[in-house]
C-alpha cells in the first residue's frame, strides 16, 4: 500500500536524489515531495517491518519522520547527516 511520511531535514533535489537512489532497491518507485513543509516521501509499504526499515534507513541518512521525539543532540546529529546526504545527492545528479 502506498503511505506518505511527512520528514525533516529535507530541503532541496540533492536530498530527493539520495532518499530516491538509497530506497530504491527494498521499496521501488519513491516520490519526494519538495513542495510541501515538512516535505512529504511517498512510497510502497507492504507492512510494519517495512515501515520500521523505512524509518530505520531515513534516520542513517540524517532525514527523521516529523512525528519522532528527538532530543536537542539527536536533532543536531541528524541535521548534520542530512548535509552529507544532500551534497551526495547534489553529486549523483551531475
Amino acid at each position: 500500500m502506498q503511505k506518505s511520511f511527512k520528514m525533516l531535514n529535507v530541503k532541496c533535489g540533492g536530498c530527493a536524489n539520495t532518499i530516491k537512489e538509497a530506497l530504491k532497491d527494498e521499496f521501488g518507485e519513491v516520490d519526494v515531495d519538495l513542495t510541501q513543509e515538512p516535505r512529504v516521501v511517498t512510497l510502497e509499504i507492504k507492512d510494519k517491518e517495512a515501515e520500521l526499515n523505512f524509518r530505520k534507513k531515513m534516520r542513517s541518512l540524517g532525514y527523521p519522520m516529523e512525528d519522532e521525539n528527538l532530543g536537542t543532540f539527536a536533532k543536531s546529529g541528524l541535521k548534520a547527516k542530512s548535509f552529507i546526504s544532500c551534497a551526495i545527492g547534489k553529486i549523483n545528479t551531475n
